[in-house]
């Protein structure tokens, strides 16, 4: 099958404005193992970022490649191309606009008829709107602060409770552990919206809502959120300095203690996928690790929101072993991609992680998992790569639509599970 390799020219931002133009996406189909060399070389020694796969080891023949280049490399890079024979295509002629469309607000553009929820939000923004929430709803919401980051900012999750049902089970939620992934913090807005404003008139939230709290972390890397907005709209990890390279940031998503610093994250302060010193070595990291430790006796259902793909991932991320209840995860993803692609005629990948794209160790849904909380998910949100992680805002309503519906059917399964195990008469 004949597969595209997709290079970005960005442009560098002061303060969030543009100072350079030229940002395109060129198609590219790498069809010998010269050219896929190639292309490892130019991810790893030229200005660039990886998008997809997120590292250079992941590149292979006939394998979807993503790969973000500066302005100011952009010639080296057609050069190279030209040199070696290898054909491109210019996708989209101008990034600049998708930037520049992303970073729109009410405020930058007062005439918009867009929602709160159908923008990307600021980081500021996104405290301002947790503590409107709270004082909104003081009666179904409690903010909690769980911890802070590298450069110290608070880390706050909400938590969504409709009664004090004793031995009331939950729900985790968390987004915007890589810094680049805007739609994924766009969507744990969303969905704490939806939940207040749609508990007791649609069945299936009203039917969570009764029987589980749910916990949602809108931006679980704020360091490296807030520089996407102000320095580099490409960056991934969080920012904390590392004391043997100066390299900045460790991978969160490579942090936790599942299988960690194997096979599929590194060990090199510069790698997109560095795993840090040693795992729960990043503030953030040891946040949410310490409060499910805290809650792992109510927490049945972790949550990561991710982007981009369109997949449903459970574990095992971190080895090619099948996860203990694995017939059961993949039964779940499934019925949540049939309920994406009957609403919203959308098809997602489903499966095992290491299995369905590549080994990922030291994540979040593994080290739920190993915890003790049997489903866990990952979900990588919209697109396919059409516009990465420059989603337009127009897209955030159908974006966090189809996840929502994901959520709500895996939530609906899990408590179902539940409740019948209640009901299931216990031996003497």
């Amino acid at each position: 099958m004949r597969t595209l390799l997709i290079l970005f020219v960005f442009i560098y931002f002061d303060k969030g404005r543009c100072t350079e133009t030229g940002a395109q996406v060129l198609s590219i189909t790498p069809k010998t193992q010269e050219q896929v060399d190639i292309l490892k070389n130019v991810s790893t020694q030229y200005q660039t970022d990886l998008w997809q796969p997120v590292s250079s080891q992941f590149i292979k023949e006939e394998t979807q490649v993503h790969l973000f280049v500066p302005a100011n490399s952009s010639k080296t890079v057609k050069d190279l191309l030209q040199k070696f024979a290898i054909t491109h295509e210019v996708l989209l002629p101008n990034a600049n606009e998708l930037i520049e469309m992303q970073m729109r607000n009410s405020s930058t553009d007062p005439r918009s008829s867009a929602t709160f929820y159908e923008r990307y939000q600021t980081l500021e923004d996104i405290y301002d709107w947790t503590n409107r929430t709270l004082q909104n709803n003081p009666s179904k919401v409690t903010v909690i602060l769980i911890g802070s980051s590298y450069e110290k900012r608070p880390l706050y999750a909400l938590k969504l409770s409709i009664n004090n049902r004793p031995n009331k089970k939950a729900i985790w939620i968390d987004c915007g552990i890589h810094a680049r992934e805007w739609i994924s913090p766009a969507f744990c807005l969303w969905f704490v919206y939806y939940s207040l404003s749609f508990y007791g008139q649609n069945q299936d939230i009203t039917n969570i809502l009764n029987n589980m709290d749910v916990y949602v972390l809108p931006v679980m890397n704020p360091d490296g959120y807030h520089y996407t907005w102000t320095t580099n709209r490409m960056w991934r990890k969080n920012r904390s300095v590392s004391k043997t390279s100066p390299c900045i940031g460790v991978d969160l998503n490579r942090n936790f203690d599942a299988n960690w610093c194997t096979e599929g994250a590194s060990s090199e302060p510069c790698s997109e996928i560095y795993c840090g010193a040693f795992p729960e070595s990043e503030p953030e990291a040891q946040a949410v690790a310490n409060f499910l430790r805290e809650h792992k006796d109510s927490v049945l259902l972790y949550l990561s929101i991710h982007s981009y793909s369109q997949m449903l991932l459970f574990p095992y991320s971190c080895t090619l072993e099948e996860a203990e209840n694995h017939k059961e995860l993949l039964e779940m993803a499934k019925e949540a991609a049939q309920s994406i692609r009957r609403h919203y005629r959308n098809p997602y990948k489903y499966g095992a992680g290491a299995r369905t794209i590549y080994l990922a160790p030291g994540g979040s849904d593994d080290w739920a998992y190993i915890l003790g909380i049997k489903y866990s998910f990952t979900f990588e949100l919209q697109d396919r790569g059409r516009y990465g992680f420059l989603l337009p805002p127009s897209e955030i309503s159908k974006a966090c639509n189809e996840a929502l519906i994901a959520v709500k059917t895996i939530a609906l399964k899990v408590l179902e599970k539940t409740q019948a195990q209640i009901r299931s008469p216990q031996p003497f």
